[in-house]
């Protein structure tokens, strides 16, 4: 396994922090998170098709994020000049706003930290990875794509829905769960536990499996 990946940091992980340069001026990750969720996401290069429209669909909707209490963050190994061209022509050509910072990571120190460099993919370019990372500064998801292939925007706003979902209210969220949709209960861990849920009235499958709607109050 090569280096980067040996620091790749893991789910349940402190994220780690840095300072950069950026579009926005220097930044100092975990004051410039604070209290909230972030969303950091490295692309292979500017000025490249497939990172263009990735960049303007998250831009597009930055709204969302926001509602969340998600800020979004963007990393490649390019200049801050080298951005904001960028910026400035996706602007110009689509008429889009990026409304989130740009790390300019030229000396690798933050795509190390993370692990966003795979040669077997690129030498000189990170892969299309994604951090979740919650209030505490926990990373809780981590997403890699290839370079040919872009994220899904629907996807990333799913998983941040199941994530804070299962965080405030103490469950699991089965596949291809969307906000609305019942819930897993935590399978118990002891006999009373297996009473308890037998006589809570959820949706049961057997003692491990058993799901409720959100509107019923956890451990009811």
């Amino acid at each position: 396994m090569s280096e980067n990946l040996d620091r790749l940091p893991r789910i349940g992980d402190p994220a780690p922090d840095f300072t950069a340069p950026s579009t926005e001026g220097e930044i100092r990750f975990r004051e410039w998170r604070g209290d909230s969720w972030a969303l950091l996401f490295s692309h292979p290069a500017d000025f490249t098709p497939v990172c263009t429209t990735e960049l303007t669909a998250l831009a597009g909707r930055s709204a969302e994020f926001q509602a969340r209490d998600v800020k979004l963050i963007g990393l490649s190994i390019d200049s801050v000049h080298a951005h904001l061209a960028w910026r400035e022509n996706i602007r110009e050509k689509l008429g889009v706003e990026i409304d989130f910072p740009l790390i300019a990571d030229l000396s690798q120190q933050v795509a190390r930290a993370y692990g966003m460099l795979h040669p077997g993919e690129a030498e000189t370019a990170t892969v299309r990875a994604v951090f979740v990372i919650d209030p505490s500064h926990t990373v809780r998801a981590v997403v890699y794509y290839p370079l040919n292939v872009g994220r899904n925007v629907d996807e990333l706003l799913r998983l941040i829905d199941a994530l804070q979902t299962a965080t405030r209210e103490a469950v699991a969220c089965p596949v291809d769960w969307r906000p609305g949709d019942s819930v897993i209960v935590p399978p118990p861990k002891t006999s009373e536990e297996v009473r308890r849920i037998e006589s809570a009235g959820y949706e049961r499958v057997d003692f491990y499996l058993n799901r409720k709607s959100l509107s019923t109050p956890v451990g009811s």
